[in-house]
């Protein structure tokens, strides 16, 4: 497998990285697949690996940290589209098409001839290119649609030991939630707890009802073929 990377912002804007054989590491020392112009990166910041037909991106204890859609990462599976920051330097992860086909499954659509890369044009488009490294950042529908949070699916192929560890987490949070909703109160603003409003009185609710369907799963058995 290989993978795309474009430099939106930093020393190396513009540089795009295509078809990098895995595993990529990127930092700022010779012998990386990708060497950035960057003091605030590290030496060796991050890899990139294949796993189960996943993109896994570790940080490798980094001094500054790696940050995916603005989240701090140690660990985390890529996706098209994501939004890797090191440094000064901000990657884009995927190229057009692979973004455009994710954009056009998550809103529920199989053709995505017409997903808007950038403003004014298609992926079709000769000038798109350089459009959508410019204004990437600025398209609010785009970094919405992709950087949505979404239940993420479970792992496959687990060992029975690790499944049953896994279990015993999701068991864990789950009972933890459960504890919140049976004996959380919702008083007054001159009391001890805070007054929790129903739109997040409902997503605990929501977040437990997931948590059952996790176990559920987990720990039913495996289809016989």
């Amino acid at each position: 497998m290989s993978i795309t990377l474009r430099v939106l912002d930093g020393a190396d804007r513009g540089k795009t990285f295509d078809n990098l054989p895995l595993p990529v590491t990127i930092g700022r020392e010779e012998g990386n697949s990708i060497q950035l112009n960057d003091e605030r990166i590290s030496r060796f910041h991050i890899k990139i690996q294949e796993d189960n037909s996943k993109f896994i991106l570790t940080d490798l204890e980094s001094t500054n940290g790696t940050k995916v859609n603005g989240d701090e990462i140690r660990l985390r599976i890529l996706r098209y589209g994501d939004l890797v920051s090191l440094g000064r330097s901000l990657l884009l992860f995927g190229t057009e098409d692979q973004i455009a086909e994710r954009l056009a499954q998550i809103r529920g659509r199989d053709d995505h001839s017409d997903v808007l890369l950038a403003d004014g044009g298609t992926k079709d488009d000769q000038a798109a290119p350089l459009d959508f490294e410019i204004h990437w950042n600025s398209d609010p529908d785009i970094q919405a649609t992709l950087h949505s949070l979404q239940q993420p699916e479970l792992p496959e192929s687990l060992s029975p030991c690790q499944a049953a560890q896994l279990s015993e987490l999701v068991e864990y949070l789950h009972l933890r939630v459960g504890d919140l909703l049976t004996t959380g109160k919702a008083v007054d603003e001159q009391g001890e707890q805070m007054l929790l409003e129903q739109r997040h009185w409902q997503n605990l609710v929501d977040l437990q009802a997931r948590l059952s369907d996790y176990l559920r799963k987990i720990t039913e058995p495996p289809e016989m073929e």
